[in-house]
């Protein structure tokens, strides 16, 4: 699968500390999205210790983002949300991964390869900023 529910709530979280100048937190974001708040939590942390937000403490505390909405790809969103490379298959970008064992006899593999580089380079090209447009 290539995206889970981790991606889908770091992309919607994003749009919104996005769209704001101050921090926002974790409260909030999880009241306006009804998203569980400690599974928003976890996400927003590992977010923020991989550098993609800042974190505040206190009262006023929250997330920002680590830098404008322009310079954070989709792929790079997924790929910290999910903890690991994006795929559609799991042996789609690398024949070592076949969960058969037969990924060098394979013929299906050189298609999953191709459409994995397509879509790797298409997430690479749209950004937090085309999905705020």
């Amino acid at each position: 699968m290539l995206f889970t529910r981790a991606t889908e709530y770091a992309l919607l979280s994003l749009i919104i500390i996005a769209k704001e100048k101050e921090p926002v937190g974790t409260d909030i974001l999880s009241k306006q999205l009804d998203i569980p708040r400690s599974f928003l939590a976890k996400i927003l942390q590992n977010l923020a210790k991989d550098g993609l937000l800042k974190s505040f403490k206190g009262a006023t505390g929250g997330f920002m983002l680590s830098k404008p909405p322009n310079k954070i790809s989709i792929k790079e969103v997924a790929k910290l949300a999910e903890k690991k490379e994006i795929a559609v298959f799991e042996c789609s970008s690398s024949q070592e991964c076949c969960p058969s064992n037969k990924g060098d006899f394979c013929t299906l593999w050189p298609f999953l390869n191709r459409l994995q580089n397509r879509i790797d380079n298409f997430l690479e090209n749209l950004t937090l900023q085309d999905l705020m447009e």
